[in-house]
């Protein structure tokens, strides 16, 4: 099978595993299929903790601070309504974006890597997963029937089969295929299946940032201009504080996910991800305009699909897992 020149800086030449390494067979991908994906990570746990209690301040603030103590009922509960909806959304987002398996692969692993079947122990159509970790063994060389001359790369890191635009998180500590960057925020890879979530995570971050400023705005002009103990229930020096908080937490968060959005979408309508860009790889796939890249990414024709972070999610299959009981993460 011919090869492409970057494959060969990405990727050691090692032997393949034997048959008795040990490796950890629990990862197999039918026992991945049945799990909810989270990466034990001090550091992005704290992270993600961080990012729901900053998400909850505002919400605490704008609520009880700016919106209750209002005299415009209907500005209270429309501004109300409309905050705690993108708060909701963001944060459904953010736990899709963090508990999605960053990757999807069907039972062929790469069409330009290898054509050949993997079935899995359940003879099942899919394989939801990242790169199966130390699948590179001698015997599940011998499965794939390969023919004479074909090549197949092994990641010695992770002693998996690797296949094409698939790199190594040292955190998550597997081969992710697309992977576009680990995200501490999300704790957790930005790749093929979960950049979807990750894209609106960024987009309903950045507007309830936009919708608390505004908000700030109109506040600090209706304390200034009548008296500041009628505009709110607390002190005015806690609400100054409170309010120049939020500001900071605003701005900043804007500021981030606005340029993280941009760049999200600009990736997307190139068909390259950002570890791609950066290492300046050639492509060796063919890349889909610019329309269909969102498309593939975000599901189907433009719907409110698009913008929903509950589409596809399923409660009926989790309680059907948690009747079974079982590990329920794959780490």
């Amino acid at each position: 099978m011919q090869s492409s020149g970057h494959r060969f800086r990405d990727v050691e030449h090692h032997p393949l595993l034997a048959e008795n390494d040990s490796y950890d067979s629990s990862s197999s991908e039918a026992d991945m299929a049945e799990r909810v994906w989270f990466i034990r990570d001090g550091c992005g746990m704290v992270c993600a903790i961080m990012t729901w209690l900053l998400v909850v301040y505002a919400d605490f603030v704008v609520t009880f601070v700016m919106l209750l103590p209002s005299k415009d009922f209907w500005y209270s509960v429309i501004n109300g309504v409309l905050f705690n909806c993108l708060a909701v959304l963001a944060l459904s987002s953010h736990l899709r974006t963090m508990l999605t398996d960053p990757v999807s692969m069907r039972l062929f692993l790469d069409v330009g890597l290898f054509s050949h079947v993997i079935q899995n122990s359940q003879g099942e159509g899919m394989i939801s997963g990242a790169v199966p970790k130390g699948n590179a063994t001698k015997e599940y060389m011998d499965n794939l029937q390969l023919k004479p001359g074909e090549v197949i790369y092994k990641c010695p890191k992770c002693c998996s089969i690797k296949p094409e635009r698939a790199h190594h998180c040292s955190i998550c500590k597997r081969c992710i295929r697309k992977m576009d960057h680990h995200c501490p925020w999300v704790n957790n890879c930005v790749g093929e299946k979960n950049q979807r979530f990750f894209v609106l995570f960024t987009m309903y971050i950045a507007l309830i940032s936009a919708h608390a400023l505004i908000l700030c705005g109109f506040q600090f002009f209706s304390c200034v201009r009548g008296q500041w103990t009628e505009c709110s229930d607390f002190s005015p020096p806690v609400t100054v504080i409170l309010m120049i908080f939020l500001c900071l937490e605003g701005f900043l968060f804007l500021t981030f996910t606005a340029v993280m959005f941009g760049t999200q979408i600009h990736s997307i309508c190139n068909d390259e991800t950002e570890i791609e860009r950066l290492k300046s790889e050639k492509p060796t796939w063919e890349r889909r305009l610019r329309w269909e890249g969102m498309k593939s990414v975000f599901g189907g024709q433009p719907s409110l699909l698009w913008i929903n972070p509950f589409a596809g999610f399923r409660i009926r299959r989790l309680l059907l897992r948690a009747k079974k009981g079982g590990p329920e993460f794959s780490v």
